[in-house]
């Protein structure tokens, strides 16, 4: 038996995507395992394997769900279950779009966006709302944040989905040992067992950043993150001071190792809400395994 499926990539940032509306994830799982393997765990592992297998960032599987178009499931690329990833979500938002679901966009519906088909789906965070803009990219409804933790020493600590560990630095970004820096504080008696991601960002100018990710669960550097970009977004406008009763909309770009997105959102006395995640969602190819 084999199972199709398909690759897709935002900013960098790549996923096997299989639909399982048909339950074929679970009867591959049962022509596999335990033949060939493990678990669950070791066979999603082997797939993302960039040597021994696809290769990605992660596995996704787009299923049924009840009150929503679909429901996301999200595996990081060492097999294990794990929390929101943005990038993942705009991606397997645009391979429903690609299968026909959604709705069209009716008047007052788009958020503000310039959209062809918007379509709601249930991720590891919750709710979620996608639109097909039409430019090609994807616009991601983030969920609200309410508390960002001050660490000192130009570090915060936040959750947008996923935890984030940010640190503004004044340097270059590219001289960072990444890897080594971040490790050990995703490894931290502070952060385990669970772990955080880490990133590094720099101010480059009025309402624009760079960043750097180290995920756990992937255990290295990715190209892009979409929950650590919108967490460093967040981040870099609490930094700069937010009147405590105005209730003020940004915008703010963002740059990393995979490309461009933007991270849009209201805030009003550290709470940051009408947040969205806007950036390309790209198919790459299509197979089976």
């Amino acid at each position: 038996m084999t199972i199709p499926f398909v690759k897709y990539q935002g900013t960098g940032n790549d996923f096997v995507l299989i639909d399982n509306r048909t339950g074929a994830w679970q009867d591959y799982l049962a022509m596999q395992v335990p033949q060939h393997f493990a678990g669950e765990r070791e066979l999603v592992a082997h797939i993302c394997h960039r040597r021994l297998g696809i290769g990605a960032d992660g596995l996704m599987l787009l299923q049924n769900k009840e009150g929503f178009h679909f429901e996301m499931v999200y595996f990081n690329s060492d097999g294990g279950l794990s929390s929101m990833c943005g990038n993942g979500g705009r991606c397997i938002a645009a391979r429903a779009f690609s299968l026909g679901l959604g709705d069209e966009i009716v008047a007052d519906a788009t958020a503000g966006f310039s959209a062809e088909k918007s379509l709601r789906f249930w991720a590891p965070d919750g709710a979620h709302q996608a639109w097909k803009l039409s430019n090609h990219q994807v616009a991601l409804s983030m969920n609200t944040v309410s508390q960002i933790i001050d660490l000192g020493r130009n570090q915060w600590e936040l959750n947008t989905g996923s935890p984030h560990f940010i640190q503004f630095e004044e340097g270059h970004l590219e001289e960072i040992d990444l890897v080594g820096w971040a490790r050990g504080i995703r490894y931290s008696d502070v952060y385990m067992p669970a772990g955080i991601n880490v990133n590094a960002v720099k101010i480059m100018g009025d309402g624009a950043i760079a960043m750097r990710t180290y995920e756990r669960g992937v255990e290295n550097e990715t190209l892009s993150c979409g929950t650590g970009v919108t967490a460093a977004a967040i981040a870099y406008i609490n930094d700069l001071g937010i009147e405590p009763k105005t209730y003020t909309k940004h915008l703010v770009s963002v740059e990393t190792a995979g490309g461009k997105l933007q991270v849009r959102f209201a805030a009003q006395n550290g709470r940051f809400e009408e947040i969205f995640l806007i950036g390309p969602a790209t198919f790459v190819f299509e197979g089976s395994f």
